[in-house]
């Protein structure tokens, strides 16, 4: 139970709260929110692949480690069109919004202030060309998921919390069942 004192402080907080005009309501309620940087990553499967399939990975500078297509959102951006706008930018793969399907889960919430929104896709490999520019993306490739290259810290702990990679099983879940 709240004590009577503070009850009544925050009711008239809140009386006062919704005096203001709406515009100011907002930016109060700006300045006090946490902020988050969203971005949107796709996990592209390869529909020939047998055993354990594949899985397309970038390798961006500094050239080190492998990556999944990703990247920020432009601002009011949904996070399926992001994703799709991001495939095609770092991969050449074109797909459009309906081809993308929302992984479980969804949303990856990052201890370091960022949200990804993580989608799921499948493309044949041998037909699909993939393309890079050679500046943001080095290259591109299938991977066997049971014999992946040398993967950046951030893409193998996302690809742990879906059960890939060297990451699979030591990741607490995004979702833990209560």
């Amino acid at each position: 139970m709240i004590p009577r004192s503070r009850a009544t402080g925050r009711a008239f907080a809140y009386q006062l709260f919704y005096r203001l005009p709406i515009p100011v309501r907002r930016r109060l309620v700006r300045l006090v929110v946490p902020k988050y940087i969203v971005g949107a990553v796709t996990l592209v499967r390869d529909t020939e692949a047998e055993g354990a399939g594949r899985l397309l990975l970038l390798r961006q500078p500094p050239g080190h480690s492998w990556t999944l297509p990703a990247g920020l959102l432009q601002r009011g951006e949904r996070p399926i069109v992001g994703a799709a706008r991001e495939l095609f930018e770092e991969s050449g793969i074109r797909l459009g919004t309906d081809r993308l399907r929302p992984a479980t889960p969804n949303a990856l919430v990052h201890d370091k202030g960022w949200v990804d929104m993580v989608f799921e896709a499948e493309v044949p490999a041998s037909s699909t060309e993939l393309t890079v520019d050679g500046a943001e993306v080095f290259e591109a490739a299938w991977h066997p998921l049971d014999d992946l290259p040398r993967l950046s810290r951030a893409t193998a702990n996302l690809l742990g919390q879906y059960g890939i990679g060297p990451m699979a099983g030591q990741v607490p879940p995004a979702n833990p069942k209560a």
